[in-house]
C-alpha cells in the first residue's frame, strides 16, 4: 500500500504540493443509488413532488457541490472543472419491493491533480437533494453504494472498479 499523502513526514495533516506535477486531462465516474418506496419513485417520475423537478434541482445540486468540493473537504485542491455531468436512472418495482434512483457523476478537467472527490461529493449531494425533496413521502429511503466507478489520467493513471 502507498503512503497516505495529506500526511508529512510528522504526521500532520496537510495540503498536498501539486505544483511540480504537469497538467493533463483528468475524468473520474462516480456512482450511487437512493432506495425508496415505489410509491416514492412513481412522484418522482411523474414529476408532481410538492417542491418541484426532483432530478432537474438534484441535478443542479450535484454540479454545484463538484464545483464546491474544495469548501467541503479540507485538504482538497480548488480546481477549475472542465465539466459536470450527472445522469439518472430510475428502477421501478413491483409494490412490494424497493425501487431505486442511480445516479452517476462525470467530472472532467485539465489540471495538476485528479477530480475523484468531485465526483463522489456530486453524487452525494444529488443524492441527499433527492431524499431532501421527497422526505415528506418517504423518511426510509436510503443512500447506498456510493463509490468511484473509474478514473482517467494522473501519475497513479487510470481505474477502473470491479
Amino acid at each position: 500500500m502507498t503512503s497516505l499523502t495529506h500526511f508529512d513526514a510528522q504526521g500532520q495533516a496537510h495540503m498536498v504540493d501539486v505544483a511540480a506535477k504537469p497538467s493533463t486531462h483528468r475524468k473520474a465516474v462516480a456512482g450511487g443509488r437512493i432506495d425508496m418506496q415505489p410509491a416514492t419513485l412513481a412522484i418522482i417520475e411523474a414529476g408532481t413532488a410538492s417542491k418541484g423537478d426532483v432530478l432537474g434541482v438534484a441535478r443542479i445540486a450535484g454540479i454545484q457541490a463538484a464545483k464546491k468540493t474544495s469548501e467541503l473537504i479540507p485538504l482538497c485542491h480548488p480546481l477549475a472543472l472542465t465539466r459536470v455531468a450527472l445522469d439518472f436512472l430510475s428502477t421501478a418495482a413491483d409494490p412490494s419491493r424497493v425501487s431505486n434512483v442511480y445516479c452517476t457523476a462525470t467530472v472532467e478537467t485539465v489540471g495538476p491533480t485528479g477530480v475523484e472527490m468531485e465526483a463522489l461529493t456530486a453524487v452525494q449531494v444529488a443524492l441527499l437533494t433527492i431524499y431532501d425533496m421527497c422526505k415528506a413521502a418517504d423518511r426510509g429511503m436510503t443512500i447506498n453504494d456510493v463509490k468511484l466507478l473509474q478514473k482517467q489520467g494522473g501519475k497513479s493513471g487510470d481505474f477502473v472498479a470491479e
